[in-house]
């Protein structure tokens, strides 16, 4: 990926309370997901003609679904992703989709099940010494946060290199110290059958094109979706900058010494570029770009109490950021169309879904840790005005507020027909 540029000035966002949100179950319906993917080394252009129905029958069948009426806004017609999805965060409504089932190399969107697989496994605190073997079976061009062998590193640095710099290194060494790559994968593979993912196979964790590895807009969603209920997630895909340790060195006095650097989020959409905005509302969530997934993108974005998930894959026009511009896009078509359109289809849950008893509380937290950012984390919390350095930041106020959510822990995964996105985007505008 380019080098970042400097971001925009940030933007005000508010979340509502999510104290007041119905707690009616979600059902999932029953649905068949699509034939076994293919092991082709490039995608087709032109969508299969049978595609999974899980979420609705609709969003098996190729094309845009969407139910336009009076008063529905009409689609935006420059948008040239070979898929898209445009859903409700909390009510789990497909408000419109384009191939939302559409078998696909997802690129380092890959990363949200990686992490939504393997970040409460390992407290943030928790050291790691890299050794050779960490590193092992990258693939050629990987996008690196900067690890060096026989440094330490602890996981919270670790997770920052995963979602700032979308760091294959990052995801190697974690995947090392959950005993492997080939377990990890194992382990990606039942969340995302666990969680009704049905278009995805896992071959690498990092996302790296590999001959078989397939996602959908679909299921990208989900995961981003289920991500979201961890406090760890939402505070690394919403994180701009932050400091990460460098390489241990001798200065010109002979005193050994370890300088941090700054990273910054390469989704365009939360820390902007020359040629594009930061998105008002943005929150995270995961970007990735590869020579046969094109260009990927989910995002979660909020405006006056509607919280949105989009995804969009692989834009046919070879613009600069376009992958961004279309997501804002179809964001801003989906702001304006909530409430108005009648869903296409709907975000199933997991197995062994069950009503909450609209318990407050957080899931997920790596290693069972209620703190957000750790002890002495070096992570810009995005509602800073001004980064280390000078430099610009914008980053989240966390905090938890009450209300219902969604928990993740092994097959027992509560849900409610509306969520709350806990502490997600409440925001307040940065200046230099």
């Amino acid at each position: 990926m380019s080098a970042p540029h400097k971001k925009t000035a940030g933007r005000s966002l508010l979340v509502t309370s999510a104290a007041a949100l119905s707690s009616l179950a979600l059902t999932a319906p029953v649905a068949l997901a699509a034939p076994s993917p293919s092991p082709s080394a490039s995608p087709s252009a032109t969508p299969p003609a049978n595609m999974s129905t899980v979420g609705g029958s609709r969003l098996g069948q190729a094309g845009t679904q969407v139910n336009l009426a009076s008063g529905v806004p009409v689609l935006p017609k420059d948008v040239t992703a070979r898929s898209w999805i445009v859903t409700d965060a909390e009510s789990g409504d497909v408000l419109a989709a384009h191939n939302a089932h559409w078998r696909l190399p997802p690129a380092s969107t890959m990363k949200m099940l990686f992490a939504d697989t393997v970040l409460p496994k390992f407290a943030k605190t928790e050291k790691h010494k890299v050794v050779p073997s960490d590193l092992a079976g990258m693939g050629a061009g990987s996008s690196l946060v900067g690890i060096k062998e026989g440094e330490t590193y602890t996981v919270h640095d670790l997770w920052l290199g995963v979602f700032l710099r979308s760091g294959n290194d990052a995801v190697h060494v974690l995947s090392a110290m959950n005993k492997g790559v080939a377990k990890t994968v194992t382990e990606m593979n039942e969340h995302a059958e666990a969680l009704q993912a049905l278009d995805t196979h896992v071959v690498s964790p990092d996302g790296y094109d590999a001959p078989g590895q397939v996602s959908s807009a679909y299921d990208l969603t989900l995961f981003a979706r289920s991500g979201l209920q961890k406090k760890d997630f939402r505070e690394y895909c919403s994180t701009v900058t932050a400091k990460f340790p460098g390489e241990t060195k001798k200065d010109k006095k002979g005193k050994t010494v370890r300088k941090p650097f700054e990273i910054q989020n390469t989704n365009r959409l939360l820390s902007g570029d020359y040629d594009i905005s930061q998105y008002q509302g943005i929150a995270g969530v995961k970007n990735g770009n590869t020579t046969n997934a094109g260009a990927t993108f989910t995002g979660v974005a909020e405006r006056n109490g509607r919280v949105l998930l989009v995804t969009v894959m692989h834009p046919s026009k070879e613009e600069h950021n376009e992958v961004y511009k279309e997501t804002a896009k179809l964001f801003d078509w989906g702001f304006k169309a909530a409430g108005k359109v009648q869903p296409v289809g709907e975000l199933v849950p997991p197995k062994g879904a069950a009503q909450s008893s609209g318990q407050s509380g957080d899931a997920g937290e790596a290693g069972g840790s209620g703190d957000s950012a750790g002890s002495g984390s070096s992570a810009k919390p995005v509602a800073s005005d001004t980064a280390d350095g000078g430099s610009r930041g914008m980053g989240t106020a966390l905090g938890i507020t009450g209300g219902l959510l969604v928990l993740l822990a092994g097959a027992a995964f509560l849900v409610n027909r509306r969520w709350p996105l806990p502490d997600l985007v409440r925001r307040r505008s940065s200046r230099p």
